[in-house]
């Protein structure tokens, strides 16, 4: 177990900003996580759980405390189901399922960060979402000091949400557990309609898993998300705000929103979410209202491959990109009358 003092934490984030925080833990064994944790809530002492970093925007300032890195390993395949530790790096263990000619998170493929943290955000992406495989999530407990077992159902799963997200300071995720599919080497049936479309099939159809893990890198590729050093459209965050959900009445006032700003017959995307709800597009209502892929003059700058992504162009700070937030957030309210919420977490800062 590593531990350093007024450590960097900006190099350990995909927008590689933030501060330094006072004291840098990381664990490799879950018992050092829960060492860790443990001996930080004793003392009272704030505490920051940090994976693969991809979710996490760190105020200028870092953070007075213990950052506490998961690092652990662990990748246990027996028949079609999966454990895997909380540090394994989730794109790492998407391929291996692949390569094992198993279904059910090959459209994950890409995605940075580690694998503790999709339970937390239900990370999904391409018709895909973690909830739709994982069976049981392995975490600590920190209220009642013990490790807990927790079933697909007591997660709570909702669009990017979940009981460990509602109760941030209450769960560490250890390990993560699905049931995968053998389809004799293919993919689960395709949900997203751009995947289909590059793949010249239906919606509903299959394609071997290897087909549909190129596809969605391509396109992820394409829009910025997936991590390269080189490349400042992918020194973000991903997407910085989720798609908001709206009752039947919010939306009819986005459309009529729409009409009076774009014209007659321009209608925002819509999505089922529920009974009374629809889900919209963010990445839509940023463009619309002016925000188009590579606004910006400073450091921090949208995506130029994508209005969903706010990236760091080198050199920028935090508040750098915080300005750039709230200004996409205010512009899109005017426009729209809809608000639009952050999707990293916020660490010493806020919108």
């Amino acid at each position: 177990m590593q531990e350093l003092h007024d450590a960097p934490l900006a190099p350990l984030t995909t927008f590689r900003l933030g501060g330094p925080a006072t004291r840098l833990i990381t664990a490799t064994t879950d018992d050092e996580v829960i060492e860790t944790v443990r001996r930080a809530d004793a003392d009272g002492t704030p505490l920051l759980l940090i994976g693969g970093g991809s979710n996490l925007v760190i105020g200028d300032k870092g953070f007075d405390g213990t950052a506490l890195r998961i690092a652990t390993r662990g990748f246990d395949l027996d028949g079609t189901m999966l454990e895997l530790a909380a540090g394994e790096v989730w794109t790492d263990a998407v391929a291996r399922t692949v390569e094992a000619g198993l279904a059910g998170i090959e459209c994950l493929s890409g995605i940075p960060g580690s694998a503790g943290a999709t339970p937390i955000q239900n990370v999904g992406a391409y018709g895909q979402e973690v909830s739709s495989t994982l069976t049981e999530v392995v975490a600590y407990d920190r209220r009642e000091g013990r490790t807990v077992t927790l079933t697909n159902e007591e997660c709570a799963f909702s669009y990017r949400h979940s009981r460990f997200k509602a109760d941030p300071e209450r769960y560490v995720v250890l390990r993560v557990r699905f049931a995968l599919e053998d389809a004799d080497g293919l993919s689960a049936p395709l949900r997203y309609a751009e995947t289909a479309r590059v793949l010249g099939v239906e919606v509903g159809d299959r394609v071997p898993l290897a087909t549909a893990r190129d596809a969605v890198l391509k396109l992820r590729a394409g829009k910025g998300m997936v991590l390269d050093p080189e490349d400042h459209d992918t020194w973000s965050a991903g997407s910085f705000f989720t798609n908001p959900i709206l009752t039947d009445a919010d939306f009819a006032a986005l459309r009529a929103r729409v009409r009076k700003r774009l014209g007659e017959g321009v209608e925002p995307p819509a999505y089922p979410a529920g009974e009374g709800f629809t889900k919209t597009s963010a990445a839509w209502l940023i463009d619309k209202a002016g925000f188009t892929k590579g606004y910006g003059t400073g450091p921090a700058r949208i995506s130029t491959k994508h209005t969903l992504a706010l990236t760091n162009r080198g050199g920028a700070t935090t508040e750098d990109l915080l300005a750039l937030a709230r200004e996409v957030v205010a512009g899109v309210r005017e426009a729209f009358g809809v608000t639009l919420v952050n999707e990293p977490v916020m660490v010493g800062v806020s919108l």
